[in-house]
């Protein structure tokens, strides 16, 4: 392991801030930093060493990558968390738009959905990561309730019943049991886990499975697993009012009749709950608008 590689891991062991993801969010990306530094050719770099020109470095770099200004901005996030750690907090501009990091996009009629690819789905090792991959796409779930779930206490018949421990936010979510399909794959997921989590053995927390789960996914190439949420609101939506999503090249709000934006509102909220979401509105990031 390099020495910037070995100092970020130590300050993240030492500063438990945030959630669990959150932590192993942060990891991971100051994982990658000291990673692309290495690539940039900068050598021999410890921790107390950054400098503004390592943040314009890699700024530009994901810049040039073309990243979501989401992503940039989460990466953003974690170099503020490092500077104020080591006492540099000056090392980081205030605001992201000193970098010329564009605004993030909430809602715009272009999909963001992601197919689950069988092909790297089944060069994935670890079946209970196979499986929590193929109950998000199925169910649209979070990837942390689809890790800590226990699929035996959430199964009532003909819905998923997700505790709120499992959730973002604290909230109890209900999701239907629609198809033999999602059956199928829910009578799996029980014999796999056998009356426990799917956090595969050996691992004693979420979070310390979690960087193993990651790794997985990335080894084969699977990225943003959240766009396999995208994927399940945007197939509900069709099933619940026979026309595609406006982000699916379907007809937008001021194309609708009255009766169709009836239709749609009636979707939308369902579909609100169903993803574990308080507001209708937020579908339009899923579904567009």
């Amino acid at each position: 392991m390099r020495d910037l590689n070995y100092d970020f891991k130590q300050l993240c062991r030492r500063n438990r801030d945030g959630s669990f993801a959150t932590q192993a969010d942060r990891e991971h990306i100051l994982d990658l930093v000291a990673d692309q530094l290495h690539e940039m050719s900068v050598r021999g770099l410890r921790a107390q060493g950054f400098k503004p020109k390592h943040v314009e470095m890699l700024v530009e770099r994901w810049l040039a990558e073309q990243l979501a200004p989401g992503t940039i901005k989460n990466r953003m996030s974690a170099l503020r968390w490092l500077a104020q750690k080591i006492g540099k907090e000056n090392i980081v501009e205030r605001t992201n738009a000193a970098y010329g990091i564009p605004d993030r996009v909430y809602v715009t009629n272009v999909s963001k959905a992601k197919e689950l690819d069988l092909n790297q789905l089944e060069q994935i090792r670890c079946p209970y990561t196979q499986m929590s991959l193929r109950l998000q796409d199925a169910f649209g779930l979070r990837r942390e309730a689809s890790i800590k779930i226990v699929p035996g206490k959430a199964d009532r018949g003909d819905c998923l019943v997700l505790k709120a421990s499992w959730n973002k936010g604290g909230r109890e979510i209900v999701v239907p049991i629609r198809t033999p399909e999602q059956r199928q794959l829910l009578d799996e997921a029980k014999a796999l886990a056998r009356g426990k989590s799917l956090v595969a053995p050996g691992y004693k927390t979420y979070y310390a499975y979690l960087k193993h789960f990651r790794y997985e996914c990335e080894r084969v190439g699977i990225h943003g697993v959240h766009g396999h949420r995208h994927c399940y609101a945007q197939r509900r939506y069709h099933e619940l009012t026979g026309w595609e999503c406006p982000a699916r090249g379907g007809p937008t709000s001021k194309q609708l009749t009255k009766k169709q934006k009836e239709r749609d509102r009636e979707a939308r909220d369902t579909i609100s709950h169903e993803m574990g979401h308080g507001r209708e509105q937020v579908t339009a990031v899923y579904l567009g608008r």
